[in-house]
């Protein structure tokens, strides 16, 4: 664990939460490219060289990404235990050999079992490493959690934002999270996409919201104002387009401070929806005799929180936006809560519905004391690459 450096604010608690022997369960939620993975199994091979703990038990589901199918020890054979190898390699990849890890193995400190072959096992003075627990049904998750025994230590790691841009509608992980979330030993890491160091892992998420986007079936009044800005725009490639009034409507927000409609443009596309000087836009509104706002797509979609919230000067006492667990997180300096989330919820409920029909994830809101600049106008610090 010492040879891995925090990279983010995120990974400094998760690095600490593991150290932490007062937690014997530990729960990591985040998107991939955060680390979830690298510091659960350093962290275990670590404490069991160290004779801290036996043996280093690791259950993570081997699916077969063209058919979406789980494979199990009984049918892949040795390719189960082949594959579970490799991704052990992979992820420690720099900081432990191809050797060592097999030499552990051999020793009968690292172990890799099939979920689906659990029942009348015991792991007793073990760690116990869940990857990938998304991908793993409610039943498995939950065998695997109770197959924990005595002088041992859970660690629980999942994407549930890839799970819910994927549009799965069984969410164990969601469950989970809230189950450990309430047991006084249990430690809950949310990372969110901030918290990403993988370059490639960032940009394969928003390609992932980008298809979210494009595959989403239009209203007919979205198709019709989508044809109106193909006309009067039409280098500008257009995502999608959300009808924002109708769920104002919905929830009682007056059309006076929301955009009518939300036309979402892939990145660096604004201008060439607008207009030089506003031109563009001007006369898709005049078209439509409605209000229309653009924005950007990209995996911070602090604009777009900022393009339908009803009141705007709220936006200058947002600290933070991310997505973080299984929703999308907004942090809010303590004085501005009640304006932020609306009269009995209203601006919440409004902004949550916007963001499950775009995306499949809700909004939660938090408090901070923190004073900070708007988040739209933070810049990610440079760090560097991680291990």
């Amino acid at each position: 664990m010492d040879r891995i450096e925090a990279m983010t604010p995120g990974q400094e608690k998760l690095k600490e939460a593991l150290k932490e022997d007062i937690f014997s369960i530990v729960g990591i939620f985040g998107p991939t490219g955060v680390g979830k993975s690298l510091f659960a199994l350093a962290y275990g091979i670590g404490s069991v060289s160290e004779g801290k703990y036996k043996r280093l038990i690791v259950i993570r589901p081997v699916i077969d990404v063209t058919t979406g199918k789980e494979l199990t020890v009984a049918e892949s054979g040795p390719l189960f235990m082949e594959l579970s190898k490799q991704y052990v390699t992979d992820v420690l990849s720099g900081l432990m050999s191809w050797e060592e890890v097999e030499k552990l193995i051999r020793e009968g400190k690292i172990t890799f079992a099939d979920s689906h072959y659990l029942k009348g096992r015991t792991f007793d003075d073990s760690i116990v490493f869940i990857d990938d627990a998304q991908s793993m049904k409610l039943e498995s998750l939950i065998e695997a959690i109770v197959r924990v025994g005595k002088n041992s230590k859970l660690i629980v790691a999942a994407d549930p934002i890839f799970q819910a841009l994927r549009s799965k509608h069984q969410d164990p992980t969601s469950v989970i999270r809230e189950i450990l979330a309430g047991e006084a030993r249990a430690a809950v890491i949310d990372l969110g996409i901030k918290d990403i160091v993988r370059e490639g892992a960032r940009m394969g998420l928003r390609l992932l919201m980008e298809y979210m986007l494009r595959t989403r079936k239009l209203t007919d009044t979205e198709q019709k104002v989508l044809e109106v800005v193909k006309l009067k725009s039409p280098d500008a490639d257009v995502i999608t387009v959300l009808d924002v009034g109708k769920l104002a409507t919905n929830y009682g927000i007056s059309l006076e401070h929301v955009p009518n409609y939300l036309v979402v443009v892939k990145k660096e596309h604004l201008g060439r929806l607008v207009g030089k000087g506003g031109e563009r836009i001007t006369s898709i509104e005049k078209e439509l005799n409605a209000r229309v706002r653009g924005v950007e797509l990209d995996t911070d979609i602090s604009e777009l929180i900022r393009a339908v919230h009803p009141v705007s000067w709220v936006w200058k006492r947002v600290v933070d936006v991310d997505f973080k667990g299984a929703y999308i997180f907004v942090e809010v300096e303590e004085g501005v809560l009640g304006a932020f989330v609306g009269q009995r919820g209203s601006y919440v409920r409004f902004l949550d519905a916007i963001t499950r029909e775009l995306f499949g994830i809700g909004v939660k809101v938090t408090t901070s004391s923190k004073e900070s600049k708007p988040a739209s106008e933070k810049k990610p610090k440079k760090s560097k690459k991680s291990s």
